[in-house]
């Protein structure tokens, strides 16, 4: 019996029932983040890869964040909205399995990649006289398939973990996502070891690129501090402060839901913490690290200008 896994083949995720009289308002908000978040990561990565002013290391690894972002995002959210739209809770095991599994994946893709874009900057910023020579090309696709590879490895070696449990009569997951924690409180097999796991690897795999893009940003502040223009420092200030607040809140937010001890009244505060790395990232990061830019404006005003000439000539040659 112990070996028998599929004694429950479907799963109960319980989302957001304790907002039921919201389930509309949440299925039109979520569904707006979704689209915006799918328009505006799509519209980077096709500048990043059409525009030649944008292959750069800095631009080819945004391009790499947008790509994982729109993966990110759909291995959260179109689940969700189904389940707010039709009522239907219901997920298979394989399902969710594979929900967990491109998860984990992507989060921890995505610890790599922001580390390697703050080592970016610091490069950038405090050695540019030697930034051409270091953040060659070769280096940038060992970085960026680096970030990739630590991800699938960590998500991996988690998923060999999670498929040793079985689960016999508890089927409810309080959550919005197959989120790991949530799903290992309902096994009936004895969890304490793949938690003191999954612990371990929340902590390998997120406090050593935290601490580098942190390190990072302090180098690059104190590089900053020293700009004898007023207006220079303030708006290099602007750019660190807006990367450092979302990269706190993506790290933060993880390390409260899977490194501070768990109590019974903090199930639904999770909840929250949960949204703060999964549903916001990928809408805001586009925003900060690349539509604020004044280069990719540019990129953005030259591709609507030349749709928008395309067009007025065919009108004309109609005519």
């Amino acid at each position: 019996m112990h070996g028998n896994k599929s004694l429950i083949t479907d799963f109960i995720l319980l989302g957001f029932e304790e907002l039921h009289n919201l389930q509309i308002f949440l299925f039109l908000l979520f569904l707006v983040i979704y689209i915006l978040t799918i328009l505006a990561n799509f519209l980077t990565f096709l500048l990043m890869v059409t525009d030649q002013h944008l292959h750069t290391p800095m631009y080819f690894f945004v391009g790499n964040l947008s790509c994982l972002e729109m993966l990110y995002s759909s291995a959260i959210l179109p689940r969700l909205l189904s389940s707010l739209l039709t009522g239907n809770k219901t997920i298979s095991f394989k399902q969710c399995i594979t929900q967990l599994y491109f998860f984990a994946c992507l989060a921890g893709t995505e610890c790599y990649l922001l580390c390697v874009m703050s080592y970016d900057r610091f490069l950038a910023i405090c050695k540019p006289l030697h930034y051409a020579a270091l953040m060659n090309g070769k280096l940038c696709i060992q970085l960026a398939a680096g970030s990739w590879i630590n991800g699938i490895v960590f998500s991996s070696i988690y998923l060999a973990f999670m498929l040793q449990l079985w689960y016999c009569d508890h089927y409810e997951i309080d959550h919005f996502f197959c989120e790991s924690l949530s799903f290992l409180e309902i096994s009936c097999s004895n969890t304490s070891f793949i938690k003191r796991v999954s612990v371990i690897m929340a902590i390998i795999f997120t406090f050593p690129p935290f601490l580098l893009t942190l390190l990072s940003y302090i180098y690059i502040i104190a590089a900053v501090m020293k700009i004898p223009s007023t207006t220079g420092r303030q708006k290099a200030f602007s750019t660190c402060s807006s990367h450092l607040i979302v990269v706190s809140l993506f790290y933060g937010a993880l390390m409260i839901v899977y490194i501070v001890p768990k109590i019974e009244t903090m199930k639904d505060i999770n909840k929250i913490f949960s949204l703060l790395y999964t549903v916001l990232p990928p809408i805001v990061n586009p925003l900060v690290y690349s539509l604020r830019n004044k280069d990719v404006r540019e990129a953005l005003r030259k591709a609507v200008g030349k749709i928008l000439e395309g067009r007025f000539v065919n009108q004309k040659l109609k005519v």
